[in-house]
């Protein structure tokens, strides 16, 4: 019997409709042969991290139930972004799609391809708030209580926009 994770994926968009991108995102990952969706949470509108010449994201949160090793669904959700149209020339620039494994589990993780739980991850409101949303009781590898962490992240303009794509 092969064991199952719970992950949790951040998803954003801010080029090329970004709410029908985090829509088709949601079904292609759940498309993924060994990844089953557990819940979504709603969407938040929120400033960029980079340049403020782009356009504002649009944001949300996935739990998913995985056998694939951490490694793997990377690159399943790389590809995806991919097929998205996601080019990687700045670092924070506007994106058409960005897949981010935020937690694998409790696992600790920390290698050149892949940090959990996403570094960054516990000061951004773009993520607390849409995960505190889905799993208010989570406790975050090296960084404690979610409830915590939100308690302690201003909204910075984050607005949360409306329920599940």
């Amino acid at each position: 019997m092969v064991m199952k994770t719970r992950a949790y994926l951040g998803l954003g968009s801010n080029l090329d409709t970004p709410i029908e991108q985090l829509r088709a995102a949601r079904t292609a990952i759940c498309a993924v042969i060994g990844i089953e969706e557990i819940t979504f949470s709603s969407l938040y509108r929120s400033p960029s991290m980079g340049s403020k010449n782009q356009p504002d994201y649009v944001n949300a949160v996935m739990a998913i139930q995985t056998d694939l090793p951490p490694l793997v669904l990377l690159a399943a959700l790389q590809t995806i972004e991919n097929e998205h149209g996601r080019v990687r020339l700045e670092r924070w620039g506007a994106r058409t799609l960005d897949i981010d494994i935020l937690l694998f589990g409790d696992e600790v993780l920390n290698s050149p391809d892949l940090v959990v739980p996403h570094y960054g991850m516990a000061e951004r409101a773009f993520v607390l708030y849409p995960l505190a949303e889905i799993a208010p009781d989570l406790a975050i590898p090296n960084h404690g209580k979610l409830a915590e962490l939100v308690a302690r992240c201003p909204l910075n303009d984050l607005v949360q926009l409306s329920d599940v794509v």
